[in-house]
């Protein structure tokens, strides 16, 4: 069986052939593809779920058009907006700390927030870098690598959080664990991964607990969504159209929305419960993914 998508052709192996996404700026997306899309990203963004195996998974099992990447581009600026909202108290004292930082001043919450942001993002700026130019990007794009990744990094996930200890707090961040859970967060670029999932992978295996934890896995998410969004909206802008600018105002507002809404009651629920719900999500997602690439 064999049918044709923009994210690639889906074979009897369901394997996504490696093919350069298109920017879709051709034609406007239906309003219901367009709700749909904005709410699989804001509400698997920062659930350990993986946001990116989720919209990978959408146009490929469905037969829908793929969205593309301005729409992508456009979603992620929904989901930044909403973790600056939810956490405005630490973005705003990163801001101010910022300047500091950068002048090797070490002597505030802020500053030492700001420095240990950055030290995290470069990992997986590097590594985004090398995967983005050299193709691979696309080549990760497939039902198999999904499913291994989701079930892998699930039971990774399950076990860091039943293992770790909960001695540290936020404040305990310094550059150590900041370069740790960085390397933690590149591997978040090998799709189903989850770049909450991961980084809070990382944070319960050092000794977080599991609310401030997800809360640094949260703030590691600005500069690394703000640092994609460059990448890919510098390649995409020139060619949006007003009706696809009209699409992508759409996307990014619902999935903001959705992301406040999703990011509110994960917060809420660790503070009594633990991430082995999500890990059961992942791991039944991750065989029913496999036993479609290895018996279809």
């Amino acid at each position: 069986m064999t049918f044709q998508s923009r994210a690639g052709i889906y074979t009897e192996s369901r394997q996504f052939t490696a093919r350069p996404r298109p920017l879709r700026n051709d034609f406007s997306m239906p309003l219901f593809q367009l709700i749909l899309v904005a709410l699989i990203q804001g509400i698997t963004e920062f659930l350990p779920v993986s946001s990116s195996g989720h919209l990978i998974l959408l146009p490929g099992l469905t037969g829908l058009e793929d969205q593309g990447q301005v729409i992508d581009v456009a979603v992620h600026v929904g989901t930044l907006a909403a973790v600056m909202i939810y956490f405005w108290g630490d973005v705003r004292e990163g801001l101010i700390g910022l300047p500091r930082a950068l002048t090797g001043r070490m002597d505030t919450p802020g500053a030492r927030l700001a420095l240990g942001l950055i030290v995290a993002t470069i990992p997986t700026v590097l590594f985004g870098a090398l995967l983005h130019f050299t193709g691979l990007s696309d080549a990760l794009r497939s039902i198999t690598v999904i499913g291994w990744t989701m079930l892998g990094f699930g039971l990774v996930l399950y076990w860091a959080d039943q293992k770790g200890s909960e001695a540290k707090q936020a404040g305990d961040w310094g550059l150590r664990d900041a370069l740790i859970m960085g390397l933690w967060q590149m591997l978040a670029l090998i799709p189903g991964t989850s770049r909450s999932g991961i980084t809070i992978t990382g944070a319960r295996q050092l000794g977080y607990t599991r609310e401030d934890g997800a809360r640094i896995a949260m703030l590691m998410s600005i500069p690394t969504i703000i640092a994609s969004g460059l990448l890919l909206g510098t390649e995409v802008a020139l060619e949006a159209n007003t009706a696809l600018l009209r699409d992508a105002g759409i996307a990014a507002l619902l999935a903001m929305l959705s992301a406040l809404a999703a990011l509110s009651l994960m917060m809420r629920l660790l503070r009594s419960v633990s991430f082995t719900p999500y890990v059961i999500y992942r791991v039944i997602l991750g065989l029913v993914l496999l036993t479609i690439a290895y018996t279809s």
